[in-house]
């Protein structure tokens, strides 16, 4: 009897990822929901010495003696970043990350990603899909599932600062998670991208009834239920990122921050939680980073990891989401509480919901069937 080495993968545009289902983003919070259950098992790897690497990145010196060798500049970043699951997702797979703030000079997204789905037996190839949706909207879906365990179920008005994509997906996972939002406060950088937001804000959620553009970060945080920042702009000096005061901050606020930020002494002191994605991510950073590392990762767990070493925080106090999914540890624990999570991004989130919209994919006949060998040359 022959051996059946055929192998034959599936190729997903992005429009063939749209009708997959990738913009379903109800799907994408209870998917992103389940990963977190299965990391909080451990039933994953990433890369690194301690599998929680967030990617492998390439890194170009500030002077170079080729003159083709690309410059470090804002948003230029190469990056492989691979992962496998465990549970009902049993994948493994790896997203390629090309990002030049450039490219919009050319009319194309700063990011173009690529993702690799591979079976985990043989590591052959299920998929070659387009993941510029798939990353952006498992971005947005990770403040979804905070705002699902750590939000004031009464909530009503979100504080965005950055209309881009990540803001227009986290905001989609906020009202997939919190029923009673009619009011949105925003603060951008262009009218362009405002009036673009503002429009997909009315068509996309009707029940948005209050959009107020404001002039300040400290008028997106006042009053506000929800806040997130989701701009983009240099790292270096955390004394330029957005800043977020404990005066600001309304009692039973929810704070979901996948960008950069910095905090005064009044929230980084003990009557703020402090929540984490995955405490190994931020420890794996931290390990791989010069110091202090909030300088070259601004985000606030990066921040919460310098203050550790520092003495000024004790690890005790930083709780993992995936603790509070699993009900092993508690969700919201009373109206007042003020709650800020860092949301630093991870290729599990990406092998999660690579797989099920490759599923959905196979099911409904949707990509182009691509053949790798019928018997491969060498064996």
């Amino acid at each position: 009897m022959s051996e059946n080495t055929t192998i034959d993968f599936i190729y997903l545009s992005e429009q063939d990822m749209i009708r997959a289902g990738v913009t379903d983003m109800p799907k994408c919070v209870d998917t992103m929901e389940e990963m977190f259950a299965l990391l909080h098992k451990g039933d994953y790897r990433m890369a690194g010495p301690n599998s929680d690497s967030h990617g492998a990145l390439i890194t170009f010196p500030d002077e170079s003696p080729f003159p083709t060798m690309p410059k470090p500049t804002a948003d230029r970043r190469l990056m492989a970043m691979p992962a496998y699951l465990g549970g009902d997702f049993q994948t493994c797979g790896v997203k390629w990350y090309g990002s030049n703030i450039a490219n919009r000079e050319k009319g194309l997204p700063r990011s173009i990603l690529m993702l690799t789905l591979s079976d985990i037996e043989t590591a052959a190839p299920l998929a070659y899909m387009s993941a510029n949706l798939l990353s952006a909207y498992r971005t947005g879906a990770i403040p979804g599932v905070g705002a699902r365990h750590l939000a004031r179920k009464d909530a009503k008005v979100i504080g965005l600062l950055g209309p881009g994509v990540m803001g227009k997906t986290t905001v989609s996972a906020f009202m997939a998670a919190c029923h009673h939002i009619d009011t949105i406060k925003i603060k951008g950088r262009g009218q362009k991208s405002l009036d673009d937001f503002i429009g997909w804000v009315k068509e996309t959620f009707p029940q948005i009834s209050n959009i107020q553009v404001v002039d300040t970060i400290e008028d997106v945080v006042r009053g506000s239920d929800l806040v997130t920042y989701c701009n983009s702009g240099e790292t270096g000096d955390p004394t330029t990122y957005p800043m977020v005061k404990r005066e600001w901050v309304k009692p039973g606020a929810f704070l979901a921050m996948p960008a950069s930020c910095s905090l005064d002494e009044g929230m980084e002191g003990p009557g703020v939680r402090k929540v984490l994605d995955n405490t190994r991510l931020y420890e794996a950073w931290y390990e791989e980073l010069p110091k202090p590392a909030h300088n070259h990762v601004p985000l606030v767990g990066v921040r919460f990891m310098d203050m550790i070493a520092a003495g000024q925080l004790d690890k005790a106090e930083l709780e993992d989401i995936g603790k509070i999914v699993a009900n092993e540890a508690p969700g919201r624990q009373n109206d007042d509480e003020i709650i800020i999570m860092s949301v630093g991004g991870m290729p599990v989130e990406d092998i999660a919901w690579a797989t099920v919209i490759y599923r959905n994919a196979i099911e409904k006949g949707i990509g182009v069937k691509l053949n790798l060998w019928e018997t491969p040359v060498l064996k």
